[in-house]
């Protein structure tokens, strides 16, 4: 990198910042980069043992319609552990604690434009509760559903194109992939 020049602060944790960049072993010639700074996110593919999926279904404004997704969330603080993001994700978003957490996989969805990277967790051994420890969803959040759909449908779903969220595609697939994946020779 060259220079690195703020072009803009938003609220924290979100900010922007131009790049003058070259690539390796070519540095006469340098171009800008506009680069989105991320905290990372969680992202919960919590399965029952029904081998249901917990989803939610919320509005996203930049494509300007709903998705199906899994319960996420940004890491609220620098420094905190990926895993306790998606414990306090997975309660808020679906009154849901989980006595098992597997590390399923870690993705950057835009590295083109972002730094955020997400890491994908398995929740299992899944217990309801009655509060959301405090949290009291807003924008979005208070028009979201809940809902708990097989990992089987949500499979044919993103293979046929329906379900099209990123880290909901890879976790799901990612899962089936583990799951059915025969030993080697």
């Amino acid at each position: 990198m060259v220079r690195s020049q703020a072009v803009w602060q938003g609220q924290a944790p979100f900010s922007v910042h131009r790049d003058q960049v070259h690539r390796p072993g070519h540095p006469e010639t340098p171009f800008d980069r506009l680069v989105l700074d991320h905290p990372g996110a969680a992202a919960i593919l919590a399965l029952d043992e029904d081998d249901r999926v917990l989803v939610v279904e919320q509005y996203r404004h930049p494509p300007r319609r709903r998705f199906v997704e899994l319960p996420a969330g940004l890491l609220d603080h620098p420094g905190e552990d990926p895993v306790d993001a998606a414990r306090r994700e997975l309660l808020e978003e679906g009154l849901v604690e989980a006595a098992s957490w597997t590390h399923l996989l870690s993705t950057y969805p835009s590295p083109g434009l972002s730094s955020e990277r997400i890491e994908i967790y398995l929740a299992r051994g899944l217990t309801h509760v009655p509060d959301r420890g405090g949290f009291e969803p807003v924008h979005e959040e208070a028009d979201m559903s809940v809902s708990w759909v097989p990992l089987a449908e949500l499979v044919a779903g993103v293979l046929a194109g329906r379900l099209t969220d990123g880290p909901l595609a890879l976790a799901v697939l990612a899962y089936e992939r583990l799951v059915n994946q025969t030993p080697a020779n």
